[in-house]
């Protein structure tokens, strides 16, 4: 798993058992919950602030939010190579949680302060934003200076945070496996009790209480996220940084492309591999598939029998067996993350339209009012009752028919959610043709009153993408972190992040599209006039066409082989056991 210390013998051995397991990674829930509990609660309401606060436009309001969005996930990726390559996964999010400690903390400065932002537009129609005070080039370099400072911590934190956390469980104990197999489950299910408080507490301070409060309980959450943070460092298993898996991808396709006259030996044993490990060490040496073949020629030991040696044996020369395979498990798995970018963009459509849906619905709950954006803390709520049913109850059931520690294979749980994705933009086509009849029947077609119809009627399409998400999401970091191998966790655990930066980039290309080919299904900015229930519908098809592309991607897959060589320490007693991946 490429984790733990370096120590494998007595009384250090022992100190190592007893390190990482559930009470270590109740502080990476902690942390977890904290953090996203500030993040999202920004990226559901923001569009607010800089429309309200910083006097941008509509337009301009929409767009800086969702690039902040696409840019918080894809800079998982570059935090993911700083923790592979250069520190431990619980100094990166360390670090980054304090870069985005310091961004919160700006933003709170600036909403409190009057002379860091421009006058208020007050009494100004939406649409004459125009004749307000147009903020000043060091006001937004205050704002976008903070608000990247956030996007760039909270990716340190999502891509290092998931891999820290499973690292506390050793999936080669077969009483481990089992606890890492509920590890995902439970990440998520504290990722989504920090969303459902964001969604809902922290929007209304935002709404009543003003921003700069809100900024600041965003800046106490981060600031107890790194305090919880700490608090597990005597519990942590702590990896060890392996290089950068970047340079070891380039040094494979290299001494691939200089060895392309050599022809590829059929038998593995003619291939380099290290197989003598230093004493008290545990290294995973991943066994060689048929896939990519052109790759093995990386590890062709050049001989002097009838082979020219002209080329020094090198790492740009020469790689290992294992080196070969961790960039064929690179590529396999691209063609996974790309089957699910269109789930994500589905999301961002639920994301923006379904609020939108949400104010032209009836919206009160016995006496009160629920605000615009706490409208997604409805499939929060059905995820926060859903992923301890799966984890208590289906997972121990499937595991007893399947004997697999996670109930169903990765790419299974994958799939079931791309099916419950296509199915809950079916039944968004479904509630919205039913709420278009009742605004015609109600003759309430062009009228800005609430229709007699029951925001509720949302919950249908958010709780079965709720669910879709549960198995997507949490498949994918389970699949990239236990696929993935030693050296390139924290990396891999950032591609399904990449999956959700895409999903939004994506979102808004689709609208344009859809809005240019069909004539303007969305293009009235009355809901009541457009036909947003057939835009669903075009999502429910191409949703289940993007399943049959993703079950030719998952077929093709082929799970890592890995075989576990320890050597104690006397250099005496090998024991080798080969895993193939579940």
């Amino acid at each position: 798993m490429g984790i733990c210390r370096d120590v494998k013998t007595g009384g250090e051995a022992k100190q190592e058992k007893r390190l990482g397991g559930n009470r270590a990674a109740l502080f990476v829930y902690a942390t977890e919950g904290l953090e996203n509990m500030a993040f999202v609660s920004n990226a559901i309401s923001l569009v607010t602030y800089f429309n309200g606060y910083m006097n941008f436009s509509l337009t301009k309001s929409a767009t800086s939010l969702t690039n902040f969005m696409g840019t918080s996930f894809l800079l998982t990726l570059f935090a993911g190579f700083i923790s592979d390559t250069f520190m431990s996964r619980f100094k990166t999010c360390f670090l980054f949680g304090c870069i985005e400690l310091l961004g919160y903390a700006i933003l709170a400065v600036q909403a409190h302060f009057h002379q860091l932002r421009p006058m208020p537009c007050k009494g100004v129609a939406p649409d004459a934003m125009n004749q307000c005070e147009a903020a000043k080039i060091s006001q937004e370099a205050i704002l976008f200076t903070g608000l990247y400072l956030v996007a760039l911590g909270t990716g340190g934190v999502k891509s290092a945070l998931p891999a820290m956390g499973a690292d506390q469980f050793d999936e080669k104990d077969p009483n481990e496996a089992v606890h890492l197999s509920s590890f995902f489950n439970w990440f998520l299910f504290s990722l989504n009790a920090g969303a459902l408080v964001g969604v809902t507490f922290l929007v209304w301070i935002s709404t009543n209480q003003g921003w700069e409060w809100s900024f600041a309980v965003c800046t106490m959450a981060v600031l107890f996220a790194i305090l919880f943070l700490c608090l597990g460092k005597p519990l942590y298993r702590i990896n060890v940084p392996k290089g950068s898996p970047i340079i070891r991808f380039a040094q494979v396709f290299v001494a691939s492309i200089r060895n392309g006259n050599l022809p590829i030996p059929e038998m593995t044993d003619e291939l380099h591999e290290i197989h003598d490990k230093e004493a008290g060490k545990q290294e995973e040496i991943l066994g060689r598939t048929d896939q990519f073949r052109f790759l093995d020629r990386a590890a062709i030991v050049r001989t002097n029998n009838g082979v020219s040696t002209s080329i020094t044996p090198g790492p740009w020369s020469l790689c290992t067996v294992t080196q070969v395979e961790e960039t064929k498990i690179l590529l396999r798995m691209l063609p996974i993350i790309l089957s699910t970018v269109f789930t994500n963009t589905c999301l961002a459509q639920l994301q923006t339209f379904t609020i939108q849906q949400s104010t032209t619905m009836d919206t009160s709950f016995i006496g009160f009012h629920i605000p615009g954006p706490s409208i997604p803390a409805i499939p929060l709520l059905f995820m926060f009752v859903l992923i301890p049913i799966y984890d208590r109850i289906f997972v121990p059931l499937a595991r007893k028919i399947t004997g697999i520690p996670n109930g169903i294979r990765y790419l299974q749980r994958i799939g079931v959610g791309l099916v419950l994705s296509a199915i809950s933009m079916a039944v968004s086509g479904i509630v919205e043709t039913h709420r278009k009849s009742v605004a015609i029947e109600h003759k309430m077609v062009d009228s800005v009153e609430p229709l007699p119809m029951s925001v509720f009627w949302l919950g249908f399409q958010y709780a079965i993408f709720g669910a879709a998400d549960m198995f997507t999401m949490v498949g994918l970091l389970d699949f990239f972190y236990a696929e993935s191998s030693a050296g390139m966790k924290s990396l891999s655990t950032a591609i399904p992040w990449c999956s959700l930066a895409f999903g939004y980039f994506m979102s808004s290309v689709v609208v344009e599209i859809v809005n240019k080919a069909s004539g303007g299904w969305l293009a009235s900015n009355n809901l009541n006039r457009d036909k947003l229930n057939y835009f669903y519908w075009l999502l429910a098809v191409l949703s289940v066409v993007n399943f049959v592309f993703y079950l030719v991607c998952a077929s093709w897959y082929k799970y890592k082989k890995v075989e576990v060589k320890k050597v104690e320490s006397s250099g005496e007693d090998e024991a080798k056991v080969e895993l193939v991946g579940v």
